[in-house]
This record gives C-alpha cells, sequence and structure tokens, in this order.
C-alpha cells in the first residue's frame, strides 16, 4: 500500500479520546500529548465521522453513572485539543509537507475561561474509498445479559491464559474476521495478519514478556459499548485493553490486545 490515512491527535494535556464512526481509535491520558494510529478499518465509503472527545472521565466512572451530565470546570491555563485525519506516503512522517488532510476538528479554551468536561466535537466527511462493507457495521446491537458478559469473560480468561503459555491459536481463532478484514483494509496478502500475530505471541513468549497476562476476574473486565452499541469493548477499570501483561520492568515491556467484540448466538467474534 503506497498511502495511509493516519489519524494523528495532539492536545495541551487534558485526557481526551479520538473516535471514527463511533469506535474509540486512539486514548490520550492526561499528561500525553501526541499519539497516532492509522485507521483504514475504521473507515468506510461515503459520510464519515471524526469525534474529538476531552476532558474523559475514567471508564468506571462513566459506565457506572452513564447519567451524570457533563460538568463545568475553569481553566486554570489555557488548553486545547486537535485531530488530524491525513493521507501519507507509506514511511513519510507526520511532518512530511507532501501530507493532505482529510479532516481536522479541535478545541480550544483561554485562562480563566468556563467549559463542561467531558466535551465532544465532531467533524464528517465524505470518503470516496472502495473499502468493502466491514462487517462490525452490520453486527447487531448488543444488550448483554448477566450470562453473556460471563462468556466473553470466560473467553478472555481463555485467551489469558493461552497466551501467558505462548500459546496464539485461540486468540487467532476469535480474531479471524478482524484478522481477514484488516489484510484486506491494508492490501495485504491473504493470511498475512494471522501469521504476523503468530510470530508475535512466540516472539514475546521467548522474550518473556506474555508472563504476567493474567485472566482477568469479573470485575476487572469491563464492556463499553461503542460503534453504537454493535460492539462491546472489553476494558480494565483504568480503562486499558483488559487482554494486556503487567510487567513493572521497563526493559521487559508491555502489550495489550484491544477486543472490540460480538456476541451472535452465544458465541464471540472479535471485529476490531
Amino acid at each position: 500500500m503506497d498511502r495511509l490515512m493516519c489519524l494523528h491527535a495532539q492536545s495541551s494535556g487534558l485526557p481526551l479520546e479520538v473516535w471514527v464512526n463511533g469506535v474509540p481509535v486512539l486514548s490520550l491520558p492526561a499528561g500525553v500529548t501526541s499519539q497516532s494510529v492509522t485507521v483504514h478499518e475504521f473507515l468506510h465509503s461515503g459520510s464519515n465521522r471524526i469525534s474529538l472527545v476531552v476532558a474523559t472521565p475514567p471508564v468506571a466512572v462513566a459506565l457506572g453513572a452513564p447519567e451524570v451530565p457533563a460538568e463545568p470546570r475553569l481553566a486554570a491555563a489555557p488548553a486545547w485539543a486537535h485531530a488530524r485525519l491525513v493521507l501519507l506516503r507509506q514511511g513519510k512522517s507526520l511532518a512530511d509537507e507532501a501530507i493532505r488532510v482529510l479532516a481536522e476538528v479541535g478545541w480550544a479554551v483561554k485562562e480563566g475561561e468556563s467549559y463542561t468536561a467531558p466535551t465532544a466535537c465532531h467533524q464528517d466527511l465524505d470518503l470516496p474509498v472502495s473499502f468493502p462493507r466491514w462487517r462490525w457495521l452490520d453486527a447487531p446491537v448488543q444488550a448483554p445479559t448477566v450470562q453473556d458478559k460471563h462468556r466473553v469473560l470466560a473467553e478472555i480468561q481463555r485467551l489469558a491464559f493461552d497466551l501467558s503459555r505462548g500459546r496464539p491459536d485461540s486468540l487467532l481463532a476469535a480474531c479471524r474476521l478482524k484478522l481477514e478484514e484488516l489484510d484486506h483494509a491494508y492490501q495485504r496478502p491473504a493470511g498475512h495478519g494471522a501469521a504476523a500475530l503468530r510470530q508475535q505471541v512466540q516472539s514475546l513468549w521467548e522474550a518473556g514478556v506474555l508472563a504476567t497476562l493474567t485472566p482477568p476476574e469479573a470485575n476487572s473486565l469491563l464492556l463499553r459499548p461503542v460503534a453504537e452499541g454493535r460492539l462491546l469493548e472489553a476494558l480494565s477499570p483504568t480503562g486499558a485493553p483488559v487482554l494486556a501483561t503487567r510487567n513493572d520492568e521497563q526493559a521487559v515491556g508491555n502489550i495489550a490486545w484491544p477486543l472490540r467484540l460480538t456476541l451472535i448466538e452465544g458465541n464471540v467474534y472479535v471485529l476490531r
């Protein structure tokens, strides 16, 4: 693939999330000021929406009390945030003058001004892309029961157990549809994503990174509805992907696998 569509976000230090078509794809914790990610698998032909959500509350708070309205805050210092969807040649940096800005959404407040937290801004754009209609766009709206949540928990526990022992097959099976669509989105040969994931797990296992990947318990799994309720994002109470290592040694490093899933006839499918 010669060109990539990349989402780049910057802020003055307030926590923020950037959503593409109802799916959170990028998150900046408080104090982190820049991040970028490619987003082909979240875009589709026709109308698309980029949303910037500033001063986001902790996920556990948002899910525990969704009826709490946005609260007023006073800016102790100038604050700002913006996100850009850009088209750039593969191998080039975001500082390259040849990049093309497809959409941009921003927010700013002056010192001493009041604002609401969280606050959201949106930018709609039409994209003449030729992606197929992704499966997640047609997934049924989720209304998970207690039994469904237990089923999701059991599946993620199995994934964590297998990965902690260097076994990738259960993760490959759960993510099969996602991996197929990612290959298509980035014009890679069929099977490329699955082979890369298998190699990644093997390398991480050999390096000792996966030793602290423990199965989550019920109180450490949050399911956040995204994509207008068609997907459930599996998060820890801190808002991070729940399927992740917990290595304290910086030299060892950590890895996390985002899980945005759907339940169909009692089966769990990771679609993004």
